[in-house]
């Protein structure tokens, strides 16, 4: 069987509460989903799919191609099931490949034991096929091989995608607490934001919220920053499909001549990164960085945009009291600053969020880590405002 062409279930996964946007990306690259779950989408393709899935999405996490599916209750079943397949099929000679999992059943205690009963099975196999022994570790540096166990249901794939695709590859320097660049996106396209209209981001932190909107905006795809994927560690890989791929994302790439994107931020270390990790991008000259308090960010007042702020959300009990004046000057700017606009407050405190003093339009359900968090949505009027132009699609 030759994974490049040959059909078979692909699981893409993504972070909780981010499938609605995951389901639009993968549905406007030309898939049919054939079902959607919790942390992610189910479809129907071959690996050469998946090169554009992992080149296109913004919102994935893991690109999984499924080998097989089998009953499992113990760790010695995993192992009796994956010794007979046909490994020397799969992974080239030499080679070096690493096992991730995703378990849950009651005979494991630990994940890491399944993951070397699936190690020893594929190393067993590949022994006695070629009568060498292939190199495994945990770097996600070649091919990929993961386990979904549940219960007593087991299905093994081909991790396509290596390293999480929910990191895009342009940010060199995090700072502190960022957001991930897959939730980042998620956020900007639940939005009103047509693309073309100012997207303000005062509090911009390391730039992640801005830089993301800059590349939605010249659909700039994730696979232009990075140049490792697992899918190219894979028996019968063939480089001129991938760069063909990667041809057709330049060429997608547009230009928005009059797009204003105003980034702002009081430390003069964060807009330093975040020029850095923006250069790092390729769209540093798209993005308006400035060293301020957020109440004096820039408010362009020819065009209604959205105005975004992603707030610290007080983890320690000192904080709360200094960000409860932080959230009422957030509404206090939104009302004297960004009317005709539409405010939005990403936030894990829905307590501080009350000291906003707005009623929010649209809470919109998102994690960040373990932590429950909305995307408060506030139309902001001044004087009559004018019906607000249609919204995209996501991609």
């Amino acid at each position: 069987m030759n994974v490049y062409t040959t059909k078979s279930t692909v699981i893409i996964t993504c972070h909780k509460r981010i499938v609605p946007y995951l389901e639009q990306e993968v549905k406007a690259l030309g898939f049919e989903l054939e079902e959607s779950f919790v942390t992610g989408v189910r479809l129907f393709a071959s690996v050469n799919d998946c090169i554009k899935l992992n080149l296109n999405l913004r919102c994935a996490s893991q690109v999984l191609y499924s080998l097989k599916s089998f009953d499992a209750h113990n760790a010695d079943d995993i192992y009796r099931n994956l010794v007979g397949y046909t490994w020397e099929n799969i992974l080239p000679d030499p080679g070096y490949f690493s096992v991730t999992s995703n378990v849950n059943n009651e005979t494991i205690n630990n994940s890491m034991f399944a993951n070397l009963r699936v190690k020893d099975a594929i190393v067993d196999r590949l022994r006695e096929k070629r009568g060498t022994r292939p190199s495994t570790g945990s770097e996600l540096t070649g091919a990929v091989i993961h386990l979904f166990w549940k219960n007593e249901s087991a299905e093994i794939f081909i991790d396509t995608s290596g390293d999480s695709l929910a990191r895009h590859g342009y940010r060199k320097i995090p700072g502190l607490a960022p957001m991930l660049e897959a939730l980042a996106a998620a956020t900007i396209y639940a939005t009103r934001w047509d693309r073309v209209s100012p997207f303000i981001n005062p509090m911009c932190g390391s730039g992640t919220v801005a830089i993301e909107a800059a590349l939605i905006a010249t659909n700039k795809r994730p696979g232009l920053f990075r140049t490792n994927y697992a899918f190219m560690h894979v028996k019968g890989y063939d480089e001129s499909v991938y760069l063909k791929e990667k041809e057709l994302l330049q060429k997608q790439i547009i230009k928005v001549p009059d797009l204003r994107i105003i980034a702002t931020d009081y430390s003069d270390k964060a807009i330093e990164n975040a020029k850095k990790n923006a250069d790092a991008a390729g769209i540093a000259t798209m993005i308006e960085f400035k060293v301020c308090d957020f109440t004096l960010t820039e408010i362009p007042q020819d065009a209604n945009g959205i105005m975004f702020v992603n707030p610290e959300y007080g983890e320690r009990l000192g904080d709360v009291a200094a960000l409860e004046i932080t959230y009422a000057k957030i509404g206090d700017f939104m009302k004297q600053k960004c009317g005709g606009y539409f405010g939005y407050v990403f936030t894990g405190n829905l307590d501080l969020a009350k000291k906003i003093g707005l009623k929010a339009k649209r809470r919109i359900e998102f994690y960040t880590s373990t932590i429950d968090c909305r995307l408060l949505e506030y139309e902001l009027y001044k004087g009559s405002r004018a019906v607000p132009k249609e919204i995209k699609d996501v991609v």
